[in-house]
């Protein structure tokens, strides 16, 4: 595995930084704290005029079709910035899913090229991970159930909803659902991470299934959004970092930085290796989906443990900080609020410890 960056790589990194610094700025994150909408449609132009929208999405379909490490560069800064967007359901998993399952190319186009924004309606009360957690029942193109957790559904166009049609471990198919649809209705569900969340009510909804889409292709999709996801991780552990360096650096007590002090000198150290290894982590799983290896081990490791990593990296920072470290004039609340919300969502950590298990304990 080689880890070093190509300069197309490295320039790529350079202007999605620059990007997010001018349109994503930690001010405007704190605006959308618990807004409807959830993002900033000026932000999602800017993606779409430099063709990151599409980025992973074959090129047939109007994408950019680069591999996993561009995907990661991307994730790892939007993570740093902790930028409000819907990319990650709508570009990652809705149009991963299209183009998997193939068909509905008009549609996955318009995923691509940013002009249609998608949602994942996937999780529901009291329901797990696995396919079991889906009740959400299918009567011929009529939906009808409860789901949770869908993100941005407000401003979204159209909803990819996982729904069971039949009474088999694994009879989960998927449909697409218009927003407006009769029967869809829209409830704001408020987290700690205050990012934009809704219950979604499906009441006899039309939807229009997606020929081929199974438990199967959504389960190998998210493999791909779990790498994809614990690169948002480390990117956003490693700027919490940064920022609790300089401040151990700048904070002055007993005459000296508070850095000088041997506790949290060490503190400091053992985050830095953490957040070290988590990105080496991410980059082996990236790399090996980029070659075309399977990521049924490496894609959960490396979410379970960047996100682990990205909590603790925070509460550590906290520590450092002080008591303003858990005010919201604060810049390292916002990281820990979303580091804690990252482990609870696209997988949490009993379902990622699981899904290792099964990988290391194969045929046992």
């Amino acid at each position: 595995m080689d880890l070093e960056f190509s300069g197309e790589q490295d320039m790529l990194r350079e202007m999605v930084r620059g990007l997010l610094a001018q349109h994503s700025p930690l001010t405007k994150v704190r605006e959308l704290e618990d807004d409807p909408q959830g993002f900033d449609p000026t932000l999602l132009e800017q993606l779409k005029a430099l063709d990151l929208v599409g980025l992973l999405l074959p090129e047939a379909a109007g994408g950019s079709g680069q591999s996993m490490l561009e995907g990661v560069i991307l994730y790892e800064e939007l993570g740093r910035s902790l930028a409000p967007t819907p990319h990650f359901v709508s570009a990652v998993l809705t149009g991963g899913v299209l183009a998997a399952a193939g068909g509905q190319d008009d549609l996955l186009g318009a995923i691509a090229s940013g002009d249609t924004v998608a949602t994942v309606a996937w999780l529901e009360p009291d329901g797990a991970y696995r396919p079991r957690g889906v009740q959400t029942r299918a009567d011929g193109d009529r939906l009808t159930g409860v789901k949770r957790h869908v993100p941005y559904a407000a401003g979204a166009d159209v909803l990819l909803v996982l729904a069971r049609t039949g009474d088999g471990e694994d009879d989960v198919e998927l449909f697409l659902v218009d927003r407006e649809a009769e029967g869809v209705t829209l409830t704001q569900q408020f987290t700690i991470a205050s990012d934009t969340q809704y219950r979604v009510d499906l009441d006899g909804a039309v939807g229009t299934k997606v020929e081929g889409a199974t438990w199967e292709t959504w389960h190998r999709v998210m493999l791909d959004g779990a790498v994809l996801q614990a690169a948002a991780a480390v990117g956003g552990a490693r700027y919490a970092l940064d920022i609790t360096n300089q401040y151990a650096k700048d904070r002055q007590q007993f005459g000296k930085p508070i850095g000088a002090f041997q506790s949290l000198s060490h503190y400091l150290a053992d985050a830095v290796t953490r957040v070290d290894g988590a990105q080496v982590l991410v980059y082996e799983a990236a790399w090996a989906r980029s070659m075309g290896r399977p990521i049924d081990q490496l894609a959960p490791m490396a979410k379970l443990f960047a996100d682990q990593t990205f909590r603790d990296v925070t509460a550590m920072g906290q520590q450092i900080w002080g008591g303003v470290g858990f005010t919201l004039e604060y810049d390292i609340q916002l990281f820990f609020r979303r580091a804690k919300a990252m482990q609870l969502n696209w997988w949490d950590a009993h379902h990622l410890e699981d899904l290792v298990a099964d990988a290391v304990l194969s045929g046992v």
